[in-house]
């Protein structure tokens, strides 16, 4: 039984993952479903896909939702969150000359200080930092705003961020057009490989927890295919599960290497996939655990809390009210539909849809269905909270 097909864009990327092993380990299939997986070139060309209806879901930039919602970007058309598909399993990278001028200057290339790894890139950046990310509404972007602004470089002022589509992100490298990157593996790794760049950081020392991929829909299609909607939640769910094993690692790599997806070597895409890394061309290595996440500590769950921050970093930078924007974001992750697809499933989930974000450091205990759900660290680098209710009162939500 073939079951109902649906085209879903991707971008190779080592988290569209969940979508791929959907298809291939018949996850969808449980579900009645064929995906049509379609492999989009850049993030603009996926998103266009989308709202043209070419496709009818999308691995996405969490932010892209939010940002059409804010009336950024031009997109025209509403979209909707159905699940988070991966959090974190990106890389901060630069160029062979900056990781000279970084050691020069005593930077050890740690890995685990997101403090002094932007300091000391601060430090070496010279006249101008030339930063490639994916797309401009990414969390990619965010992040990097973030950090560097907290520490002391305005940004986007003092910073020129630069749209590179991630297969080309070593290329741009290469060809002296950026200093430095931000983007998911395997593009990073591809770059070390190829002998012109060094990872410096993964984003996840940024933000411990920050929602990367979502699984996004046109806002108007789901109002007309809920149980469309919820099978696919499902199916990718069930698929996210499977990846956090770690004894289908090596399979999944295999699978997500194949030419109709990332077409690489299996054993690149399982550095993220292990959290085993390697960070520069003389093979030194750095182990990341939970580099990138799939299912555990509620992953999936599309908090609205995460879409107001997401909506209040855009508005602060794009000049935007905050409170309007972080309003326009409430809707737009949509934890009811998430609840209601797995409701029958024993999937134990948050009894919020919204939470202090950074404010959990250590492993904790949330309410939810069976009172056995832990949430993992998501704290910021900072030690800053970002307070949801206090947003929208346009009180002050990020405090330490």
């Amino acid at each position: 039984m073939k079951g109902t097909v649906l085209s879903v864009g991707f971008i190779p990327l080592v988290d569209a993952a969940p979508l791929i092993v959907a298809q291939e380990m018949g996850f969808a299939a449980e579900e009645g479903l064929a995906l049509d997986l379609v492999r989009a070139p850049s993030w603009s060309s996926l998103r266009d896909m989308l709202v043209f209806g070419r496709v009818d879901a999308a691995h996405m930039l969490s932010p892209v939702p939010v940002a059409t919602a804010m009336g950024l970007g031009g997109a025209g058309t509403d979209l909707a969150v159905l699940s988070i598909l991966s959090v974190n399993g990106n890389v901060v990278g630069v160029s062979r000359e900056l990781e000279s001028r970084l050691r020069d200057h005593g930077h050890d290339f740690a890995f685990d200080d997101a403090e002094a790894a932007g300091r000391a890139l601060i430090a070496c950046a010279g006249g101008g930092l030339r930063i490639g990310v994916p797309f401009p509404f990414s969390m990619h972007a965010e992040l990097l705003y973030y950090w560097l602004s907290a520490l002391g470089l305005p940004a986007p002022q003092g910073v020129d961020i630069r749209t590179v589509p991630p297969r080309l992100m070593a290329d741009a490298i290469e060809a002296g057009e950026i200093d430095a990157f931000c983007v998911g593996e395997p593009w990073g790794s591809i770059a070390v490989e190829n002998g012109v760049g060094a990872l410096l950081l993964p984003t996840s020392r940024i933000w411990a927890f920050a929602p990367e991929k979502a699984l996004a829909v046109r806002a108007d299609w789901v109002a007309s295919e809920r149980n469309l909607s919820a099978r696919l939640i499902r199916a990718t769910w069930q698929a996210g599960r499977w990846l956090e094993r770690g004894d289908n690692r090596l399979l999944a790599a295999e699978l997500l290497g194949r030419p109709e997806y990332l077409d690489l070597a299996p054993e690149v895409i399982d550095r993220a996939l292990s959290g085993h890394l390697i960070i520069n061309s003389s093979g030194e290595t750095r182990n990341v655990e939970g580099f990138v996440g799939f299912s555990d500590a509620a992953a999936n769950f599309p908090w609205r809390s995460q879409a107001m921050w997401i909506a209040g970093q855009l508005a602060a930078r794009t000049g935007l009210d905050r409170v309007a924007a972080m309003r326009s974001a409430e809707t737009v992750f949509r934890p009811d539909l998430f609840r209601a697809a797995l409701d029958a499933s024993g999937a134990d989930l948050p009894g919020a849809s919204s939470k202090i974000e950074g404010a959990t450091r250590v492993e904790t205990p949330v309410a939810s269905g069976t009172g056995k759900l832990f949430l993992g660290p998501d704290s910021f680098f900072d030690g800053r909270t970002f307070d949801p209710d206090e947003a929208v009162r346009g009180e002050n939500a990020l405090k330490k």
